[in-house]
């Protein structure tokens, strides 16, 4: 069954800066108008079972994530294809996957 997407839109200059304050472990990389933050684990299974959480979060939501894993370090890059840049998906990923912590 295929799911229904709504329209998504970019966020305004002004509530990007406004949601970007609220998240201070992410770094805005305006050339991708996307957010990225770095985790950094005790071990490759504590990453690999952050991913995992995150994958579940990321699948509910319909908004998954480009991310990398490298033994212990798992990086994250948000930003929505569909809106060209960042929007409300992004930011409330972002502070689901900081819930996880």
């Amino acid at each position: 069954m295929r799911k229904e997407r709504m329209m998504v839109t970019r966020l305004t200059d002004g509530l990007r800066t406004e949601s970007l304050a609220s998240l201070p472990e992410w770094t805005h990389e305006p050339e991708r108008d996307a957010i990225t933050r770095r985790f950094t684990f005790r071990d490759f299974n504590e990453a690999f079972g952050f991913m995992t959480r995150v994958a579940l979060l990321a699948d509910k939501a319909d908004h998954h994530p480009e991310w990398s894993n490298v033994w212990n370090r798992v990086d994250i890059l948000l930003t929505t294809h569909d809106a060209d840049g960042l929007s409300t998906r992004d930011i409330q990923m972002a502070q689901a996957i900081d819930g996880l912590l």
